[in-house]
């Protein structure tokens, strides 16, 4: 916050609120999907702000990662700094999202 000074009267301004980059990587199918880079540097403040702006880059990737819901599909796994996370998970500056589809076979 900051104050600024206005015709005798001061007024408090709030910082403008700046979106964390945070380095996302996909892997197997979804790497093609996500035009074929493993790492992306995106902003937003949660998982699903982050997968969002993938998917907005790369329309490919579109309803593969989130459901028409916006929520993370069940075969998707996604782990922020190595540690399990949901859609609300909050993310920082210099995380790194992993973002893996569930392997299945028998």
């Amino acid at each position: 916050m900051r104050n600024v000074r206005r015709g005798g009267l001061l007024a408090v301004m709030s910082e403008p609120k700046i979106s964390p980059m945070v380095v996302v990587c996909v892997r197997g199918p979804l790497r093609k999907l996500a035009g074929g880079r493993a790492e992306h540097e995106l902003e937003g403040a949660t998982v699903v702000a982050l997968l969002r702006a993938l998917e907005l880059c790369h329309p490919d990737a579109s309803g593969w990662i989130l459901d028409e819901r916006g929520l993370i599909r069940r075969h998707i796994n996604v782990f922020v700094n190595g540690e399990r996370a949901h859609g609300a998970t909050a993310v920082r500056s210099g995380d790194r999202v992993e973002v893996l589809p569930a392997i299945t076979g028998g």
